[in-house]
């Protein structure tokens, strides 16, 4: 279940103030996160695409509103997560990034306009058709494919956008992928598609597993990345994988002008494409394909959960280029949810690593979408009491394609007299210590910190986590098992794990479920942790509010854990240079600062950063360097530019490594001034700062290959 839930999901975005927004924006970052680890890199999601992508949603629309407040660990700038251990890590060369997402006719006409507003010659004749293939999203596992000398080497995994899993030995066991390339393919081409599984499939592989006594899977997705992320290739190709190829990464040459030729390429080289597709040339054409699609969704024989519209010209797809974590040029309009009726038996309470109280709904089971459902996620007192849900109700529930759905809204016609408002707990149910609500929000807290099982439990599965100290071993249930029995009470206490073993009770190696082979390789596992970088390490202390961007902000910052250990503690005085120097770090704003700080304001936090760098090497941070003149530079763009649309100009200077703001300081590195330029210039000359003409920064930046 989740371990989070978004702090003031009942408020509606336009009543929300800035300290209100900021801080759901911090737990939805994290809440985010949390599912993308279990979807992409452990195949087991909690939650339904249609509340996954409400949570998405809600995330983007805080930010349109306040943009002053997009953090750097931001849902709308990652993909995906880590890669899962077990698997050799595999570094893209060209990032596999996620779509954004369309639920509307007017967010389809806004994808539209959007690629209008950022081509200037479309922007000078509104009357030149936008040509977009249109093709099902298939719901199944990325996987690239990469061919060296027009032969498959290697198979990967999309994992966080960046870095993902070899699954070489696995792609090789799946008949509809070619091995070798025809002669009119490039000789180096990095073939994108998705795994999936077909509906008849699916069922009969259930069936078998059923009749094995094997797991069972909830939906083809699952059961097609459970299957093709096996250390035993034996068993992937046991399983009814199939492979649709629709796109490309890194390539050697061009081949081909537009998107629709690309695809008759792929088919021509043997891949099976993601059909039905069409080529459409306006709003009215693409909504029309979509209607058509959701009819036939049914009876297409795999699992689709939208479909997706591409520019067509690959010209116009790279200057687009990408913002965050997305491609400019490519929308996935999404199906609406599924629903159900079914009757609410209980309310629970989970505790959550930061020690956030979540409701959880327990249903009578009831079958959505051929998904057997029993839970659901109510987020907070709010949500409770917004829609009056009681136990004993019966309820609306809605999902798209996993296990727990969203609380629509309660019958009402059917609800009894006996049924009472739920009352939400004054104490943990866990460690029974008192439960608060701080002004400003939502969530209910226990103030048990570290003496709350839960939160202690759960804070070291975050520290051992694959993101964090990534000890392959000791996951959740080792560390639940070793915190209820004493032999870690917090993170120091896992390096002291082997030397303290039988000391209390019977050596690992004599266990039930162990032996010495497998505690070797767990105390082996530690021993190779107790090195890593600054940033993984600040990220593993699980402060409030810094997820892994930030925590790579911070390092890149401070460089040294040292250094960072001595300003956070000089900035606890809100009048030091060192308060001043942590807040004009771009991405950390006054609520992110507060919470850092008042993790260095904790006696038990010091001891336990003082017995870690005893135990560690936190070697410091290391930035990798955009090979290009303008790398690392801040510049600022005014008045009208000629050549190209503001929007594409700030894109390219990103691309190449630029940071671009809207004011100039003392530490802005160029001005670009075009015509009608203001108060800027003057600004510029008053400070310094080199001021160049448009035509001089393309000087700049055409010397350099698009990234």
């Amino acid at each position: 279940m989740p371990k989070k839930a978004s702090t003031h999901s009942a408020i509606p975005v336009e009543k929300l103030d800035e300290l209100q927004a900021a801080a759901e924006l911090a737990e939805l970052a994290s809440l985010i996160a949390h599912h993308d680890r279990l979807y992409h890199s452990e195949d087991a999601p909690e939650i339904s695409d249609a509340e996954y992508d409400a949570l998405k949603r809600r995330n983007e629309i805080i930010e349109i509103r306040f943009p002053q407040l997009v953090r750097p660990d931001s849902p709308s700038r990652k993909v995906g997560a880590g890669a899962a251990t077990g698997f050799k890590k595999v570094r893209h060369r060209v990032p596999m990034l996620s779509l954004n997402n369309a639920f509307s006719q007017e967010d389809v006409s806004g994808f539209l306009d959007s690629v209008r507003n950022f081509i200037k010659e479309l922007q000078q004749d509104p009357g030149v058709p936008i040509e977009v293939v249109a093709e099902p999203k298939i719901d199944g596992l990325s996987c690239s494919l990469l061919y060296r000398k027009r032969r498959l080497v290697q198979g990967a995994t999309r994992g966080n956008g960046e870095e993902g899993e070899d699954i070489t030995a696995n792609v090789m066991t799946l008949s509809e992928i070619p091995r070798i390339l025809p002669g009119d393919a490039p000789e180096l081409i990095e073939v994108r598609g998705e795994v999936y599984m077909t509906d008849e499939d699916f069922l009969k592989l259930n069936a078998s597993q059923e009749a094995t006594g094997g797991k069972i899977f909830a939906n083809p997705r699952n059961a097609a990345a459970g299957s093709l992320r096996q250390l035993d290739p034996s068993i992937t190709a046991s399983r009814p994988l199939r492979f649709f190829g629709y796109a490309w990464g890194e390539v050697s040459r061009a081949f081909a002008e537009t998107q629709w030729e690309a695809r008759r390429c792929l088919s021509e080289w043997g891949f099976t494409l993601n059909e039905p597709s069409r080529l459409v040339r306006s709003l009215e054409e693409m909504l029309a394909y979509y209607e058509e699609i959701q009819a036939k969704r049914s009876r297409l024989g795999f699992s689709i959960d939208g479909v997706v519209y591409k520019l067509n010209r690959w010209d116009w797809q790279k200057r687009l280029g990408f913002i965050s974590r997305a491609p400019r040029w490519a929308i996935a309009h999404k199906f609406p949810p599924e629903r159900g009726q079914t009757r609410l038996k209980a309310i629970s309470v989970q505790v959550g690593r930061t020690g956030s109280l979540t409701p959880v709904a327990e249903l009578e089971p009831i079958s959505v979408g051929g998904v057997l459902i029993s839970r659901a996620t109510l987020h907070n007192q709010d949500e409770i009491e917004r829609k009056d849900i009681r136990v004993g109700d019966t309820v609306i529930i809605q999902r798209a394609g996993d296990v727990i759905p969203q609380v629509v809204e309660v019958v009402l016609s059917e609800r009894s007299k006996d049924n009472q408002p739920f009352v939400f707990p004054t104490q943990c149910p866990v460690c029974g210590s008192r439960a608060i609500r701080e002004p400003d929000e939502a969530v209910i807290r226990c103030t048990g910190g570290l003496v709350c099982p839960a939160q202690a439990a759960e804070r070291m599965i975050h520290f051992a986590s694959r993101d964090a100290f990534d000890i392959e071993g000791l996951g959740q249930k080792n560390i639940e098992t070793f915190y209820r029995e004493g032999l870690i009470q917090s993170p120091p206490d896992i390096f002291r794990l082997e030397e303290r073993d039988g000391r209390k009770g019977v050596p690992l190696a004599e266990r039930e479920g162990w032996g010495v082979v497998s505690a070797r390789k767990l105390f082996d596992a530690i021993r190779r942790s107790r090195t890593l970088p600054l940033d993984r390490f600040i990220f593993a202390l699980g402060i409030h509010q810094v997820g892994q961007a930030t925590a790579r902000l911070l390092a890149r910052h401070y460089v040294a854990l040292s250094q960072w250990e001595k300003s956070m503690k000089a900035a606890q005085d809100p009048q030091s240079e060192a308060y001043q120097d942590l807040l004009s770090i771009s991405g950390i704003g006054p609520s992110m600062a507060n919470d850092l700080l008042a993790f260095f304001a904790e006696k038990q936090n010091l001891q336990i950063l003082e017995e870690l760098s005893s135990m560690l090497t936190v070697t410091d941070y290391a930035a990798s360097q955009i090979e290009s003149p303008i790398a690392g530079k801040t510049v600022v763009f005014t008045g009208t530019l000629e050549s190209m649309a503001r929007s594409e100009a700030k894109a390219r200077a990103e691309a190449l490594g630029a940071k671009v703001l809207a004011s100039v300081s003392k530490k802005t590195d160029y001005v670009v001034a075009g015509p009608g330029a203001g108060s800027k210039i003057r600004i510029a000359q008053q400070l310094g700062v080199k001021v160049l003409s448009e035509q001089e920064w393309l000087g700049i930046v055409r010397t350099v290959k698009a990234g």
